[in-house]
């Protein structure tokens, strides 16, 4: 916990002030030049500048080991000690125990997957949980954080280790060997249902992010799993759909985020997806699995498959497929796909001679090697207890706190004052408006679903049937007994805060016009294997399970009435704001997790100074997308717009956005300064300036370094290459300084196969978000290109 997020609300009285970064663009500055030669580099781990003693000597402890593969050697020799039976019997799961798909040992837990182990050489059971934004067990008390839209929207790296440190503390009490968690699709497609659970568009953000949750969970000795590898961007048709892209565009925008994971991350697993690539499924793909992830990353760890994404035996395993699940054994009633491919089919592919026994070999020493390297071989977890209730709220509270994001802040009329933060001594009636605000706040649903601990805090809701022959999928959101309401009441005790649910636009609009503030809450429920079918609010049309009103109407009619309207949304996804002009101001909250009321009203309140990040998009309408429809009829998904996914699509065709990638305003005001950028040494590039609070409050803020490449090379507009996010203080001034790494700067060639580095000239921009039109900009020059 960092003390600095919780400020008293007298400290923000005189009123908010937005994000500001008032500088000057100089394109004329003179050119850093430097000569790259053209040899390769050794990188050592990330390396924080807070990093203690001890941090950096586990980091330097991992690293030797590492060298000298001490945990390979070890699997090696394990390997050797087993019968074949046995060996089949570690690389596929047995069922799905919270489904009752299978036979299974009270030591199987209730979890998604259960692989027993080898009691008389000590290899112990693998049990699997999904875990997106906490331990998706029902009955745990598992805490539910935030989710990893909003931990991506936080944009902290070390909130992120935290993040996986506390999933994975949990997951150890209750027994669990894996996290599966960690996703890192990029949003190439916003309305996909599981938008919620992946860090946004941006490859390097995503791939930042998920490394340092990955450590963070690796560091409790709980295996962590990066997923779904690879370009499974939608959820319609996802078990048959052809993503259809070109290699340049895969390794610049999805693979590199994957390959920034798995190469800082070093997680156990590696979970390949449902769809196919360029004609072939992911978990049979031997370009992604075998050349590009295990070849060319050196990844050592377990390429697993996700639930019903194996097709085959023979071709799955020698294309790089190394774990088999859920592989529900035959007999036993499931939907088509579960299964199974690696228990006696593999036996018999390798009796037959198709599958060799060290490709075998090697599926079983990858396990184990990362059985040992995470410290489950040792110190395998046994239920211990209860969870740490207290521990785990306390981050849930933090993460929606240093998550959220101010979109809008104006001046409310006839007054100096922004409209937030609210004032509690000026407050004499408040009126709340919709999102069962009086009751809790929302979550997403399917796989990245947590239960509510104390139950669902809005009742009432009627589950449709599933259709025949398919995965069941609760149709009903859970909502958490966080209310914003009693938050809110709980701030401005002496001021007459009244509820409206909705459901009567007229009345809260008739309402609003006699308060002094109206808060309106609106909400977007989505859920893994369902699409959203617009980025419009939902209404009783496009969510008729969870919807019972039309939220765009309910916004424009209190708006039409109110001195000061505010939005609050809890989306996991981007939407669209028709209403946008009439209101005052709009705060992201995201799906806040089990403190989300409490977290929302300290917002509202100054409590807690804003300072989260968009790390997707927001465009103005549907139409904006590079893909204007999700089509159900035709499976192949075709990446025609290249490199443009995210911000770069809307950079390079001068579309405006609602809000850009990288913005989020503050209570105070951020001013940038004394730019300096200089080529370095192999290609990396040395970043500095100087960010100042000329605000009255303290605040942290997200200080961005993007790059535009030389002109020529087909490139976006801009990528984002380097972040810090530092808190100030009133009038502190801070210098931050960057190193951008090469591979940040190069291109794919897809006829070397390989990174380059191109000669010529490179702007940098130092900004606030990736439209900010007060950047700085200096630019260097390289004289020769490097591979």
């Amino acid at each position: 916990m960092n003390p600095w997020y919780f400020r008293p609300a007298a400290a923000l009285a005189c009123g908010a002030i937005t994000t500001t970064a008032a500088c000057t663009p100089s394109d004329d500055a003179q050119d850093e030049v430097h000569h790259i030669e053209p040899e390769a580099t050794k990188e050592l781990p990330n390396q924080d500048a807070t990093d203690g003693p001890d941090v950096i000597a586990n980091q330097l402890a991992t690293l030797r080991a590492d060298l000298l593969d001490v945990a390979g050697r070890r699997a090696a020799a394990l390997v050797a000690q087993l019968t074949t039976d046995e060996k089949i019997a570690l690389v596929h799961g047995t069922g799905v125990p919270k489904m009752g798909w299978g036979t299974f040992p009270p030591e199987a837990l209730n979890g998604a997957g259960y692989i027993p182990g080898i009691p008389r050489l000590g290899i112990p059971q693998v049990t699997s949980a999904d875990s997106a934004c906490g331990v998706n067990i029902d009955d745990t008390r598992a805490t539910p954080l935030p989710a990893p839209i909003a931990l991506a929207a936080s944009w902290d790296t070390e909130l992120a280790q935290e993040y996986g440190e506390r999933i994975a503390i949990e997951l150890r009490t209750l027994g669990y060997t894996q996290a599966l968690g960690g996703g890192i699709n990029l949003a190439r497609e916003p309305r996909s249902g599981r938008t919620f659970e992946y860090m946004g568009e941006d490859p390097v953000l995503s791939g930042e992010m998920i490394a340092s949750r990955t450590i963070g969970t690796q560091s409790q000795k709980v295996l962590a799993t990066v997923k779904h590898y690879a370009m499974n961007g939608q959820e319609t048709n996802r078990a048959a759909s052809d993503s259809q892209v070109d290699e340049r565009t895969m390794r610049e925008t999805e693979l590199l985020a994957f390959e920034i994971a798995v190469k800082r991350g070093k997680p156990a697993s590696v979970m390949c997806s449902y769809n196919k690539v360029n004609g072939t499924y992911a978990c049979e793909n031997p370009y992604l699995l075998r050349d590009v992830l295990k070849k060319e990353w050196g990844f050592k760890g377990v390429v697993q498959s996700d639930w019903a994404a194996t097709h085959s035996t023979a071709p799955a395993a020698l294309a790089g497929l190394d774990e088999e699940q859920p592989s529900v054994p035959e007999g036993v009633t499931v939907p088509p796909g579960f299964g199974p491919f690696f228990s006696t089919a593999l036996r018999a592919a390798v009796d037959g001679g198709e599958v060799s026994m060290s490709r075998l070999n090697d599926m079983v020493q990858r396990k184990l090697r990362a059985l040992i390297r995470v410290g489950v071989f040792d110190a395998p977890p046994t239920p211990s207890g209860a969870i740490d209730e207290e521990a785990g709220q306390a981050l849930a509270l933090a993460v929606a706190q240093r998550s959220s994001v101010l979109l809008k802040n104006a001046t409310v009329p006839g007054t100096a004052q922004k409209a937030l933060p609210l004032t509690a001594t000026d407050l004499s009636s408040v009126v709340v408006v919709g999102g069962h605000a009086d009751m809790g706040v929302l979550s997403g649903g399917g796989s990245g679903a947590v239960p509510s601990p104390d139950g669902n805090a809005v009742s009432g809701c009627e589950e449709p049937a599933p259709e025949p022959g398919t995965l069941p999928i609760p149709r009903c959101a859970t909502w958490y007994k966080s209310a914003p309401l009693a938050a809110i009441r709980a701030k401005a005790p002496l001021a007459t805060v009244t509820y409206f649910d909705g459901t009567d636009a007229e009345a809260a609009a008739n309402a609003a016009e006699n308060a002094d503030v109206a808060i309106v809450f609106a909400t977007q429920w989505e859920t893994e294997a369902l699409d959203l079918p617009t980025l419009s609010l939902p209404d009783p049309t496009t969510d008729p399970v969870n919807q019972s009103y039309d939220q765009d109407v309910l916004i424009e009619a209190v708006a039409s009435k109110a001195k000061r309207t505010i939005v609050v949304l809890e989306t996991g996804s981007p939407v669209t704001m028709p209403w946008l002009d009439h209101v005052h101001a709009v705060l992201e909250a995201w799906y806040p997790g089990v403190r989300g009321g409490q977290a929302i009203a300290d917002l509202l309140f100054g409590d807690v100074n804003p300072s989260g990040k968009l790390p997707i998009t927001f465009p103005k309408r549907d139409e904006d997308l590079p893909q204007p429809t999700i089509s159900s009829s035709d499976p192949v998904v075709r990446y025609t717009e290249g490199l443009l996914i995210g911000y770069r699509w809307y950079d390079a065709k001068a579309v405006e956005p609602l809000f850009p990638f990288g913005h989020g305003l503050s209570y105070t005001t951020f001013v940038y300064s004394d730019m300096v950028a200089t080529a370095a040494l192999k290609g990396n590039v040395t970043v500095s300036f100087t960010v100042t609070n000329e605000g009255p409050v303290a605040g942290a803020e997200t200080a961005q370094v993007y790059a535009t490449l030389p002109t020529g090379l087909g490139e976006p507009p801009q990528r984002l290459v380097d972040w810090k996010k530092v808190w100030l203080a009133p009038g502190e001034s801070r210098t931050l300084d960057f190193v951008v790494p090469a591979q940040r700067l190069a291109t794919w060639d897809a006829t070397t196969h390989a990174w380059r580095v191109n000669a010529g000239r490179y702007l940098l921009m130092a900004a606030s978000s990736s439209r900010d039109p007060h950047a700085l900009t200096k630019s260097v020059r390289f004289l020769r290109a490097r591979r």
